[in-house]
């Protein structure tokens, strides 16, 4: 039976449009779409793995794996009675340099008063030999006129002798002690130098004793436990990873036909794996500079005839809002479905 002619137009147009329709929608860019989804996203964290600083044997370990720790929380202990002995070695060095600058300053304190004696000797003396000489030119003038004696005139002369030489031993005794003082300025500077080294030292090895006590660097939860009661380690070697448990993030592979509308500060619904049923809310952080192919040793881009166009991926940063119910479920390493709703900003 055939159709009438009205119900045949009716049908040819509802075809028709539909065949537009569909034309115009899978030539519609993809990045035009109100929500951008993809399921190449994981929960990520930048977790702190905590090495060892110094060489020694692990004592004790204070903590399990996937145990919550608090930053500052003491997890480890090494060995420590060497870097105790060395301690103790540099702090009697320091105060044997300390007794010693503090012996030179007072050497130098009574070297001051010696200068003072020196300098009141050597002053006294050319008094005395201003004397002396007034005496032999007196006794000089009394001998030629006949009224003063030989003798007193030869006591003039020895008088005036001695005061001479007491003036140069007194000169050469203050010079003496003046240089004595450069001397023991020198010697005390050389001693406070010798102190600062010691106490440099001291403060080394103290530094040395504090890493034989290590703490939680942050907040988070053990993972990777490596270290062992009576295990030797080496300076830098791992001992476990603390993963945080408060700032996790999440990491969106989002093909480069989707970013078009992306911004950050745009609201972002997520579906996790292992959690069916239950959507966190999250905001666009931030987009990567790079696609992760870029990152690659080797270079993606191929210059030869064969190559096939490959659509990129670019990682955007997810972070998610922290007052919500099972944020404290989430791991490092979960799988996740992000969708970001581009209509604000766009």
């Amino acid at each position: 039976m055939a159709l009438p002619r009205p119900i045949k137009l009716t049908i040819a147009s509802v075809l028709v449009v539909l065949a537009v329709g569909t034309v115009v929608y899978l030539n519609e860019p993809e990045s035009n779409s109100t929500f951008q989804t993809t399921n190449d996203a994981y929960i990520e964290a930048d977790f702190s793995s905590v090495g060892a600083k110094l060489s020694g044997t692990v004592k004790a370990v204070l903590v399990e794996e996937n145990q919550q720790v608090k930053q500052g929380d003491l997890m480890v202990l090494i060995e420590d009675d060497d870097v105790k002995l060395a301690v103790a070695a540099s702090k009697a060095k320091a105060h044997s340099a300390n007794a010693n600058l503090a012996s030179i300053k007072a050497k130098l304190s009574q070297q001051h008063t010696k200068i003072e004696q020196a300098e009141a000797t050597y002053e006294a003396s050319k008094a005395a030999l201003a004397l002396a000489k007034a005496n032999q030119t007196r006794f000089s003038n009394l001998a030629q006129d006949g009224s003063g004696s030989k003798q007193a005139l030869q006591q003039a002369d020895a008088q005036l002798t001695i005061a001479q030489a007491n003036v140069a031993k007194s000169k050469a005794e203050l010079t003496f002690t003046q240089q004595q003082t450069q001397v023991l300025e020198a010697s005390l500077d050389a001693a406070r130098a010798a102190l600062e080294l010691a106490e440099a030292d001291l403060d080394t090895q103290t530094l040395k004793l504090s890493y034989t006590k290590v703490y939680a660097p942050i907040d988070g939860i053990i993972g990777k436990k490596l270290a062992r009661v009576g295990e030797f380690i080496n300076t830098g070697e791992p001992l476990m990873v603390v993963v945080p448990s408060n700032t996790l993030y999440i990491t969106a592979n989002y093909r480069e036909t989707q970013l078009a509308h992306i911004k950050a500060g745009q609201t972002v619904n997520v579906e996790v794996d292992a959690l069916p049923g239950i959507t966190l809310k999250g905001k666009v952080a931030s987009l990567g500079p790079a696609s992760n192919v870029s990152y690659s040793a080797v270079a993606p881009h191929n210059a030869t005839g064969n190559f096939t166009k490959i659509v990129q991926r670019l990682p955007i940063r997810i972070g998610l809002d922290g007052a919500q119910e099972h944020i404290e479920d989430l791991r490092v390493g979960m799988s996740v479905v992000p969708t970001i709703e581009t209509s604000v900003g766009k």
